[in-house]
């Protein structure tokens, strides 16, 4: 992997990402805005659930859905009209997001009622291709690879800044997931606190491995290998809708041994990693011969310094259809309660998505 880092116009950062060497090409950093936002956001503590809120409300002004001719995340082609990538020899983009939830430069929170603070983090931008009508399932493996090493360089470089104890990478892909730029790209966000969801995570995997000396991941992948709802095992990763799944077609990628993060993965469990992850993209996509829309989030150890044998790297997805015309929707029961109702048994979509024949070679 080979990178170049710039600095574009309004003060963000901008890294390029290439298989092999760059070139002797002269690139610039462009924006499709020249002043910086001076973004503010803030943290209110919410005193029932015990947890921190994010609020920003210049996000409102963000990009919604603009017609590919205004595409923000294609590389610049008229100086005069920049957009937020380069033209050039690059295989994968990250930049700071003009709109961030969280930010270093956040100072002087409000005083109410509750507690607040600084929203200190970094949120970030993955453009995963420059090619806008691609998606992260059709990248050839290689590709997939180095997206996978972005993801640890940049958890490496965020989890060492200052005050950063989580680093969340994801994808959110489709209008149904509340995608806002149809671009193949990801965000990784850098918390100042572990937040709720990873940190119950954090707290389950801590006390299993206190108990029985081994992660919780890794139990369950070890019971799921001969099971029926296996998608994809390698020598080194796996694909499974897991015997607890909360949506139909949710499905969880890892590498079979217990690894922190992205950090950890040698190159082979990267290769293998990846072609897991391209098993499930594929999987998806030929299930109803249609774009699949899905939430992808990446769950890793804390950035804190510390040892977490606990922490097992690893993806989940969810998917927000449970047939192909009819959405799952988060309502009573979920949202209020906490208690996720399913109407489909995880080994029944299984099956479905272990029929769809994939090759994941060119």
């Amino acid at each position: 992997m080979h990178r170049a880092t710039f600095t574009k116009p309004d003060g963000r950062e901008l890294t390029l990402y290439k298989r092999k060497t760059f070139g002797g090409a002269n690139i610039e950093a462009p924006s499709p805005f020249s002043d910086p936002l001076k973004a503010n956001p803030h943290l209110r503590w919410h005193t029932l659930r015990g947890e921190w809120i994010t609020y920003a409300a210049y996000r409102q002004d963000r990009t919604f859905l603009p017609p590919p001719e205004y595409n923000p995340l294609a590389v610049t082609l008229d100086p005069a009209h920049p957009t937020e990538l380069p033209a050039g020899d690059w295989d994968v983009a990250v930049f700071d997001n003009r709109f961030p939830s969280l930010t270093l430069e956040s100072n002087q929170p409000p005083e109410l009622i509750v507690p607040t603070a600084r929203a200190l983090g970094k949120c970030e931008v993955v453009v995963f291709t420059q090619d806008a009508r691609s998606s992260l399932g059709a990248l050839p493996l290689d590709h997939l690879e180095l997206v996978l090493e972005v993801w640890a360089d940049r958890t490496e470089t965020l989890g060492n800044l200052a005050g950063i104890d989580y680093v969340l990478p994801f994808e959110n892909r489709g209008a149904e997931v509340g995608v806002t730029l149809h671009h193949s790209h990801g965000q990784i966000y850098a918390y100042p606190v572990i937040p709720p969801v990873p940190a119950r995570m954090q707290q389950i995997a801590t006390e299993h491995y206190e108990r029985h000396r081994s992660g919780v991941l890794q139990d369950l992948i070890s019971n799921e290998l001969t099971g029926p709802r296996m998608l994809y095992r390698g020598e080194h990763a796996v694909a499974f809708v897991p015997v607890c799944a909360r949506y139909p077609y949710e499905v969880w990628v890892a590498p079979i041994a217990p690894l922190e993060s992205f950090i950890h993965l040698s190159g082979d469990q990267r290769a293998d990693l990846a072609r897991a992850l391209k098993t499930v993209l594929l999987k998806f996509d030929g299930l109803w011969k249609r774009p699949f829309p899905y939430l992808m989030a990446w769950y890793q150890a804390p950035t804190d310094s510390k040892p977490h044998p606990e922490s097992h790297l690893h993806a989940e997805f969810y998917p927000p259809y449970r047939t192909p015309d009819k959405l799952k929707y988060l309502a009573g029961t979920e949202l209020a309660a906490g208690f996720f109702a399913m109407d489909a048994l995880p080994e029944e979509k299984a099956r479905e998505l272990q029929q769809i024949q994939v090759s994941v070679e060119p």
